[in-house]
């Protein structure tokens, strides 16, 4: 069996279509289809069900798959070690959660700095991320609200607060009619918006799901309902007067972003390269913050 069959083994898996594997990888659609049955005369098995629209693995196919994702996952990082430089070059595939507003000033750095590293950004709610983490579908990724597992190491990022944010001030003797505005299950944000209604007595809430933070605000400013988000993100709205922000108990607004990677994995120099970035614009966060409160201390003395 080659690393090619596996490859193709793998994408026609994911797709349910030779047509589409074949698309993917760059294939003649009859190379797919003939290395496919190659590879189940090879092991004397059938490894799909197939049907008009597709095909579909059976019980065979998902134990290969199991092998074949731990190999081809092998391969690669070994090219990856055998291709590390001084100057990091390849792919990383970063993940991260849509509130992340100062992200772009570290993206920044790292890519001014390690022009030939190919950085991709896939975003999504926590829960989803760490699980793509955790399958080594992405290489590290931005989260929220993280909580610790062995497989996983992680690094503080930012800590931000959270604030219910509306388009006019909030009665709250009425508030659970008032719809929330909040992103697919698994994230932070809503997890934390849920557990200080319930603990407020609000066991049934108007819940209005969306994919973006840009349409969460925009549903805000017109009325449309309220939601939780970190202040440093909605700070311009709110000095436009297009949103009041609310705050809420601090056992509900304090949050961290933490960038996180599996534990089992061989960082190549990419990624020490970035987690570098990452941890170098950290400490100088917590330098200007220092320096602003020495700053403070001093001129109070001087008064």
């Amino acid at each position: 069996m080659e690393i090619k069959d596996m490859r193709i083994f793998e994408a026609v898996a994911a797709h349910g279509s030779v047509s589409k594997a074949a698309k993917e990888l760059n294939y003649v659609q009859s190379h797919v289809s003939a290395r496919i049955n190659y590879l189940e005369t090879s092991l004397q098995t059938c490894l799909f069900h197939r049907y008009s629209r597709g095909m579909i693995l059976n019980s065979e196919g998902k134990k290969l798959l199991n092998y074949t994702k731990n190999i081809v996952s092998s391969i690669d990082e070994m090219i990856k070690v055998v291709q590390d430089s001084n100057n990091p070059s390849g792919s990383l595939e970063i993940g991260t959660v849509e509130t992340v507003i100062k992200l772009p000033n570290v993206l920044s750095v790292f890519l001014n700095k390690y022009p030939n590293v190919d950085l991709s950004l896939v975003s999504g709610v926590t829960n989803q991320l760490v699980n793509d983490i955790l399958n080594y579908k992405l290489d590290g990724a931005f989260v929220t609200g993280f909580a610790p597992i062995p497989s996983v190491i992680q690094y503080e990022v930012f800590q931000e607060d959270l604030v219910l944010i509306s388009n006019k001030i909030i009665n709250f003797d009425t508030f659970d009619r008032e719809p929330l505005l909040v992103f697919n299950s698994g994230c932070s944000y809503r997890e934390k918006l849920m557990n200080w209604l319930t603990d407020q007595g609000f066991t049934s809430p108007k819940i209005m799901e969306f994919g973006t933070l840009e349409t969460i605000l925009g549903g805000v400013i017109s009325g449309l309902g309220v939601s939780l988000v970190p202040k440093s993100s909605v700070s311009h709205l709110e000095a436009e007067g297009l949103i009041q922000c609310n705050s809420i108990p601090e056992k509900y607004s304090k949050i961290t972003t933490v960038f996180i990677h599996r534990a089992d994995v061989y960082l190549t120099k990419s990624m020490e390269k970035f987690i570098e970035t990452i941890t170098s614009f950290n400490n100088q966060r917590e330098d200007s913050v220092s320096k602003s409160v020495l700053f403070k201390l001093v001129s109070s003395n001087s008064i």
